[in-house]
This record gives C-alpha cells, sequence and structure tokens, in this order.
C-alpha cells in the first residue's frame, strides 16, 4: 500500500478497537442481563437510579453519554416493566423526573452479580481494567487531573 493512504489503515484507526471492544463487551453482558430482564441500555439506566432513586432525564442523559431521543423508548419500557415512574416536575413542567420503583429497587439484589459474572469473561487483571476505566474518561474529556 501506497505510504500515502497509511493513515486509513484499519490497524491506525484508534476508533475501530474502541467501537468492536464496546460490542464485544455488550455482547458478554446479553445473556448475564437477559436473566433480568434488561438489555444493556436499560442495566445502565437502571444503575443510574440505583444510585440517585430520582433524576431528571436531561441529568441523566448527561451521565449515561445518551440523548433524549435514545433514552426515552428505554424509560418508557422500563416504565411498562414497572421499575420506573416518568412524571413531570412540578416546578417546572419542562422536566420529567425518573424515579425508581420498589421493585425496580428490588431488582438491584439480583443485578449484584453481574459485574463479577462479565469480569470473568474479560481478560484484564484489576489493575488494567482501572487503567483502561481512566483512559477511556479521559478520552471522553471526564479526566479529574
Amino acid at each position: 500500500m501506497d505510504k500515502k493512504y497509511e493513515p486509513l489503515r484499519l490497524c491506525n484507526q484508534l476508533c475501530f478497537p474502541l467501537y468492536a471492544a464496546s460490542k464485544e463487551i455488550v455482547r458478554r453482558y446479553t445473556p448475564i442481563l437477559e436473566e433480568l430482564d434488561l438489555t444493556y441500555t436499560q442495566y445502565i439506566t437502571m444503575m443510574v437510579l440505583w444510585e440517585h432513586e430520582s433524576i431528571s432525564v436531561k441529568e441523566m442523559g448527561k451521565l449515561l453519554y445518551l440523548d433524549s431521543g435514545t433514552l426515552t423508548p428505554v424509560l418508557k419500557k422500563l416504565e411498562q416493566k414497572g421499575l420506573i415512574i416518568r412524571k413531570r416536575d412540578s416546578a417546572d413542567e419542562r422536566v420529567l423526573i425518573v424515579t425508581i420503583t420498589d421493585e425496580g429497587m428490588a431488582l438491584r439484589e439480583k443485578a449484584l452479580a453481574v459485574p463479577e459474572k462479565v469480569a470473568c469473561t474479560i481478560c484484564l487483571s484489576p489493575e488494567e481494567a482501572a487503567f483502561l476505566y481512566k483512559t477511556l474518561h479521559k478520552l471522553l474529556g471526564d479526566c479529574e487531573e
């Protein structure tokens, strides 16, 4: 290949291994999350709610790096499952608040095993995983350094 086109080789793209690794990680989560009747996106949404219990859709979107067009169908499905309630903020009707239900909170107990089950499928030491986590957040612009 002509040197001029070297930058276009797949092996020279940072985006490609990130994309492929992301798809692979989600694929590994899938059978584990099926036991909870959750998709990966529903799972990370529930993680935010297990931590915050009640949060605006806008704030949730920031935490998950998801826009409202992606988040809305996820929230509708979680509401149909009885895991969350969505309602307008009484102080500002433009703000939609998501609150976890007792059933949603109870699911947290079942979800406790998920991180360990997924970790067993990934060939990284705890130190490598911590380094990767920090590096990816740096890439996202979240570095506290």
